[in-house]
């Protein structure tokens, strides 16, 4: 994990523009953001099932690199004002407190479009050579689960379920693309880096959906059950808002059933796929018992 991150890291710093290009301010708000914090649990998934596919690591860089840039982007959006409002971060201050919400919304826009030109393969420092048609595959599996049928709608629905009571499948279909869809995105960018079988990639893509219900499950758990210290952001902010949420609906009890029930899924998608998806079964007990 540590040398995957980083080699994550060491990436995203070549790919961002130095913070003394201009318009330096943006270009020292992206890094801000991208830079030394997260756990870069999806850099690990798509190296984890890259593995399976025989991939190589710097393709991997690559496609890693393209799903933090996208997650860092809807952090800083979800943080601002008009969505989350939350001062916090990674343990540090939101973009948005750090500069300002006009710096924070551009920052956002920035990172998410830079995703998009790092999949295209433009010559850099972790560039190799892919067929242009598994190019395109991985921008569209990147595009639409950041776009309106998958994050970016999950986050909609989030927004529009505040104080009201949903059920269980509500909740689900929810997160399945507020959080769930750009893990899923993670495994399979990881796959189409190299190569597998059809039955591989159900697999994969099987484990992708368990695991990102996994790790909601896991985030609604600690956001009731640890502090701000520990978790880096603000603790609590789920409940202060009434949000809906697995503890809100299940109870904290049940919730922590229902991670250990994903978890056994999780395992289960996996065996066919013997030793080579080590890693892929090492994160999904990771993401359980993380503490932030």
């Amino acid at each position: 994990m540590a040398d995957i991150q980083a080699r994550t890291e060491d990436a995203l710093g070549q790919l961002l523009p130095p913070s003394s290009t201009h318009p330096d301010l943006l270009h020292e708000a992206m890094r801000y953001a991208v830079l030394g914090g997260g756990k870069r649990v999806r850099a690990l998934l798509v190296h984890g099932a890259g593995e399976i596919a025989g991939a190589t690591a710097n393709e991997l860089d690559r496609a890693a690199a393209a799903v933090e840039l996208i997650h860092a982007y809807s952090l800083v959006h979800d943080d601002m004002p008009c969505m989350d409002d939350d001062a916090l971060r990674r343990g540090k201050p939101t973009v948005h407190v750090e500069y300002d919400e006009a710096t924070a919304l551009l920052t956002g826009d920035a990172l998410q479009t830079m995703a998009f030109e790092v999949l295209c393969g433009a010559e850099d420092a972790c560039a190799e050579t892919l067929p242009a048609e598994r190019r395109i595959a991985m921008i569209r599996l990147l595009a639409q689960a950041s776009g309106s049928r998958g994050m970016a709608g999950g986050q909609a629905i989030d927004l529009a379920s505040v104080g009201l009571a949903i059920s269980l499948e509500e909740l689900e279909f929810m997160h399945i693309r507020k959080t769930g869809a750009l893990i899923r995105a993670s495994v399979l960018l990881g796959a189409q880096c190299g190569n597998c079988s059809a039955d591989t990639l159900e697999r994969l893509d099987r484990y992708g959906k368990l695991v990102g219900l996994l790790f909601q499950v896991v985030d609604d758990i600690l956001d009731a059950n640890s502090d701000t210290a520990t978790l880096g952001k603000t603790a609590g902010k789920d409940a202060d808002n009434n949000k809906p949420t697995y503890v809100s609906l299940l109870g904290l009890g049940e919730a922590r059933k229902l991670a250990d029930s994903l978890l056994d899924e999780t395992e289960a998608a996996l065996v066919p796929l013997g030793h080579a998806a080590t890693r892929l079964r090492e994160l999904a007990v990771f993401i359980v018992h993380r503490r932030f």
